[in-house]
């Protein structure tokens, strides 16, 4: 198994993005929704390693693990609601760190999938871990990086449902550029140092930024991302509606500054997920920054 780290980055805001290539032990069925489940596979490994950073990660009110959940080849099962993991296929599994004791929760990963390698037990199975690779970075190199792109275009790849909660229990179903950005900014400002922070409102993104997303690979999505018992005892779900797709973000008549700190929103969308439930598989985004 291959393990690689990226450089060091030693300031408090460092986040952090995790790639793991997985391998099942043998055929067995996972929920179509297997976001919820793999987190609680993650929650259990770092408890075993260190019972306090898995409650701490648990019980972070920023969402501070950014969970992928499983993407790769898929079987039928003939487990309602479920589908098949197949032996000899391989799934990725990026997690996104952006808790403010990230090395802790990065060492007690390593320790258990790499060092101790330990298997992600999931209810009917287990998974290898074949390859994990890890990055960091912080906010002031991201913002770095973004004030480097001239006339920049933001190319969004909703890979999972992506669920934004607006007003209330209203989840927006469509990429607008208010929800998006306003997503990605609040997380951005839970997380960046005081003197870091993003100073923009929503008049501002939607007089600056235009959506264009791709019509032929928009889906919208139910997906669950919890269970828990109600009082009589009985199981019940809990979902979160939400869409995926393709989505281009550019710019009108914009200052340099209001480029900039979109740019920057972007690039970090990718360690925090965009959104809400983002822990349990939702609110995963591949990014590109293009110049015009």
């Amino acid at each position: 198994m291959a393990i690689t780290d990226g450089r060091d980055a030693t300031s408090a805001s460092r986040v952090r993005r995790v790639t793991a290539t997985l391998m099942p032990e043998s055929r067995f069925p996972v929920p179509e929704s297997d976001g919820y489940s793999v987190y609680s596979a993650l929650l259990s490994v770092l408890s075993d390693v260190d019972a306090e950073i898995s409650t701490s990660v648990h019980d972070s009110p920023m969402g501070s693990l950014h969970c992928s959940g499983l993407q790769g080849p898929f079987g039928e099962s003939n487990r309602s609601h479920h589908k098949t993991l197949l032996p000899g296929k391989t799934y990725d599994l990026s997690l996104g760190i952006v808790h403010p004791d990230d090395t802790d929760v990065f060492q007690a990963l390593v320790n258990a999938l790499v060092l101790e390698g330990e298997s992600i037990e999931l209810s009917h199975g287990e998974l290898r871990v074949e390859r994990f690779e890890s990055e960091n970075t912080t906010h002031a190199d991201i913002l770095e990086e973004a004030a480097g792109v001239s006339d920049p275009r933001l190319e969004f790849d909703f890979r999972t449902a992506t669920c934004i909660k607006e007003a209330g229990s209203v989840t927006t179903m469509f990429p607008t550029r208010q929800a998006v950005f306003s997503s990605l900014l609040g997380k951005w400002n839970r997380t960046a140092p005081d003197d870091l922070e993003v100073d923009i409102d929503r008049e501002t993104i939607s007089s600056s930024v235009i959506e264009k997303p791709d019509d032929s690979s928009y889906e919208t999505h139910s997906v669950v991302v919890s269970r828990f018992e109600n009082n009589d005892g009985h199981k019940r779900m809990k979902k979160a509606q939400g869409f995926s797709g393709h989505c281009t973000y550019e710019f009108k008549n914009a200052s340099d500054s209001v480029q900039n700190a979109m740019t920057a929103l972007a690039l970090f969308g990718e360690y925090s997920g965009v959104g809400s439930a983002v822990a349990r598989g939702c609110g995963n985004v591949n990014v590109q920054v293009l110049s015009e």
